[in-house]
């Protein structure tokens, strides 16, 4: 899933289908084995029993960073980007971060317009990505759980 994900984005940053090598040289160059416990989390979506799309959590200090936000071609137009946003949601609370920030391209016009109709909020920089153009951020409500009294 990963490896389709980069795959889409060479071909969009370029304009052109990817070469070989280049996506093994985009995993080299932004690995992504901190998507898993204890420093992140990497989703993976499934619809009508197929894989459909994935979503990762990188777990900064203070806040989460959501990456990886991909859903496969046949399965775009159905839900699926919301439903991996609104999935990552609770494990960010959970690992009591108040916030979920990521950075996008301006070519990721979709993506943008998903992360805007969601709650994200464009913010000034919070990182020097070379291919970052757009930082996002959403600022998580309190579980229902944390605002209730103690019995």
């Amino acid at each position: 899933m990963l490896r389709e994900y980069l795959a889409e984005t060479v071909r969009r940053w370029h304009g052109r289908p990817e070469r070989p090598g280049e996506v093994s040289a985009a995993l080299e160059e932004s690995p992504s084995d901190d998507l898993s416990p204890p420093t992140g989390l990497l989703l993976l979506a499934r619809r009508d029993g197929h894989l459909a799309g994935c979503a990762g959590l990188r777990w900064r200090p203070g806040w989460a960073e959501l990456t990886r936000v991909y859903v496969r071609p046949a399965h775009r137009g159905a839900g699926g980007g919301a439903a991996l946003l609104a999935a990552v949601e609770p494990y960010a609370r959970d690992a009591g971060l108040d916030r979920i920030r990521l950075d996008t391209r301006s070519d990721l016009v979709e993506a943008r317009a998903l992360y805007a109709r969601h709650g994200y909020r464009e913010i000034p920089a919070f990182n020097a990505d070379r291919y970052a153009q757009h930082w996002f951020e959403k600022l998580l409500p309190a579980r229902v759980d944390d605002a209730l009294p103690a019995r």
